[in-house]
């Protein structure tokens, strides 16, 4: 698995950070990690950008996904790597990250604290190929059409799910 020695930091259930240890380990231990994630909107804030996560991804491979993001790597902050992951997976440099809210997710094999954030973005959006296939922007009802029905066309991804779910309960 690529990635699999990458040092992350170590999460507790109540989302403190207790160490560090291997992205492999997490995943094998179903151990308590974090995420900075990000919700891009366009500038007029109607639209969010939904990408397709390639089919080799470690965790929910070929779904679609409304949160730029992924997991903390040991020394980082959530919002450090939410900048960090925005301008790596979808090439969004130059504008700062809001904080929302925190997400908690657990099915018993994924435990992670997943830091919200939020930017407005109108400019070009660049795929990182190891990690997306497609995306495009949809209207903010078409999302939450999306990700309200229990049995969606398109698989949308479990935690992402979740998160918009709650930003939608929070600020929809």
């Amino acid at each position: 698995m690529p990635g699999s020695d990458e040092l992350v930091a170590l999460y507790d259930r109540d989302g403190s950070v207790v160490g560090e240890t291997t992205r492999a380990r997490v995943r094998a231990e179903a151990l308590w990690h974090a995420a900075g994630v990000v919700l891009v909107r366009s500038g007029d804030g109607n639209a969010v950008y939904v990408h397709l996560r390639t089919p080799d991804k470690d965790v929910f491979p070929s779904t679609w996904d409304c949160w730029a993001g992924g997991v903390v790597a040991a020394g980082e902050t959530p919002a450090e790597c939410a900048r960090r992951e925005l301008a790596e997976e979808l090439g969004v440099r130059g504008v700062e990250p809001v904080p929302l809210f925190t997400k908690v997710y657990d099915d018993g094999r994924n435990r992670c604290h997943n830091f919200a954030f939020e930017v407005r973005w109108d400019g070009p959006i660049h795929h990182q190929a190891e990690e997306i296939v497609e995306g495009r922007w949809i209207p903010l009802d078409e999302l939450r059409a999306w990700i309200d029905d229990p049995a969606p066309a398109l698989p949308f991804i479990p935690d992402g799910r979740e998160g918009v779910q709650e930003w939608f309960h929070r600020y929809g």
